[in-house]
């Protein structure tokens, strides 16, 4: 697999967001600025809560279709090479990785199989159009940490988009749960979240090691970041955390993750968390307290180490 410098671009866009003239804007500023080759755009599907068994891809709360397939065409012409990443999100602000439900069906109960059914539908929806519109890889979900265990469901899922898609298939877990998903068998790509605190990266690297030589396949960050907030750099992951804005400790942060990575060879790459359709003016970079990078010396530090991948021939 050809080594990733990925970012992903606009997460959950809603409606209309794609459509703009500054969101392109944005993508090709992203190109510009970073050096990232590979970006992962991420439709929004909605369930009302962790219980729900219906996932909704069709109201403006996600992109449509025509403006999705457009910002694809658009992302291929500055030349990046695209992945789809369709995640379901519960509208009451629960984490996706609480969706959860009874392994053994209940009367009167939601029920794990009325559930996949929807999440088929909803995945199989995008995969049609990653064929269509000659995306490189397809990511079938995201930190679904509890619905990981079914493993017949997950297996039938992948097998139903290798149908519609031929190209790579990934599937992004949760940051420590690499070795807990027992079907990477099944994909092409082993992926994770890269949310590791900044003194801990060489023990992770480890422990994901095992699985990786284990199941003899690629694997990349499909997500990774911290935010430009004092403390965040040991708790990368937790975006609710309060503090100073710290663009400084946002980048030592950066440094340490690439420099750990680039020792491990089975590392090919990462796609960070993330880069805004909209931007702010670069005068308030400094100030933020988010995941953004713009502007702020995470991005020198992306460009540098991007850059540098991609001279030596990764």
């Amino acid at each position: 697999m050809e080594y990733i410098c990925g970012i992903t671009f606009a997460p959950f866009a809603a409606r209309g967001r794609f459509a703009t003239d500054e969101a392109k804007k944005s993508l090709a500023l992203m190109r510009e600025r970073t050096a990232a080759n590979f970006v992962i755009f991420v439709p929004n599907g909605v369930q009302q809560t962790a219980q729900s068994e219906e996932i909704c891809y069709t109201t403006s709360a996600t992109m449509s279709d025509d403006e999705l397939e457009e910002m694809i065409a658009y992302a291929q012409s500055l030349g990046f090479r695209v992945a789809l990443k369709p995640t379901a999100n519960c509208a009451n602000g629960t984490w996706r990785a609480h969706i959860n439900f009874f392994d053994e069906d209940v009367p009167c109960e939601p029920k794990w199989g009325n559930w996949f059914a929807s999440y088929t539908k909803f995945q199989l929806h995008y995969a049609k159009i990653a064929q269509k519109c000659g995306c490189e890889m397809f990511l079938p979900g995201c930190e679904m940490v509890m619905s990981e265990h079914r493993e017949g469901e997950w297996r039938k899922l992948i097998a139903d988009i290798r149908t519609e898609y031929h190209g790579l298939i990934s599937y992004n877990t949760d940051k420590y749960q690499e070795h807990r998903v027992k079907w990477w068998d099944a994909v092409d790509v082993i992926s994770s979240s890269g949310y590791y605190p900044i003194d801990d990266w060489e023990h992770q690297l480890d422990r994901i090691e095992t699985v990786v030589k284990h199941y003899q396949k690629p694997f990349f960050f499909a997500e990774a970041g911290c935010m430009s907030v004092t403390g965040s750099s040991y708790v990368p992951n937790n975006w609710e955390i309060q503090g100073n804005a710290a663009p400084g400790e946002q980048a030592e942060w950066y440094e340490t993750m690439f420099a750990a990575c680039v020792k491990r060879d089975w590392v090919r790459g990462m796609a960070l968390w993330s880069w805004g359709g909209e931007l702010y003016p670069r005068e308030r970079a400094l100030a933020r307290r988010d995941y953004e990078i713009y502007a702020k010396p995470a991005e020198q530090v992306v460009a540098s180490w991007y850059r540098r991948w991609q001279h030596a021939g990764n």
